[in-house]
């Protein structure tokens, strides 16, 4: 039987992150809106000592929506795109916006989290795009 080895990227930070959006929802539960979660979230990964950025905007000239600004949630310590939704449910527009997010930033994994689900389950994103 063959061997398959799975390689998961930022394991640590991944971790801590996760535990941070369980705090959040286990706190705040599942009918706020996105900045109360927003904050919420900030509030966790200052207590963590977690390195981020929060609202950062696409630059225009990277931007696909020349229109208006792209902004993401959260640029955790400079490595994971986090994006949070409070939503009946995800839909493929949801991931493709992160999947933008991640080639404009040249990030290699984002994060996406519906807030609105009884139970949350946090999916990874990757820019296959990026080699290790």
């Amino acid at each position: 039987m063959a061997k398959t080895f799975t390689k998961l990227i930022f394991p640590e930070l991944s971790y801590g992150l996760t535990g941070v959006l369980f705090n959040v929802h286990n706190k705040l539960g599942r009918f706020c809106n996105e900045k109360q979660y927003s904050d919420a979230i900030e509030h966790y990964l200052k207590c963590g000592k977690i390195i981020y950025e929060k609202e950062k905007v696409v630059p225009k000239d990277q931007s696909f929506e020349k229109e208006r600004r792209n902004i993401i949630d959260f640029l955790i310590d400079d490595k994971i795109i986090l994006e949070i939704k409070a939503k009946r449910i995800l839909t493929k527009g949801d991931y493709y916006q992160l999947k933008r997010y991640l080639i404009c930033f040249n990030k290699k994994l984002g994060i996406i989290v519906n807030f609105r689900q009884k139970y949350i389950r946090p999916y990874r994103v990757l820019n296959s795009d990026i080699r290790n």
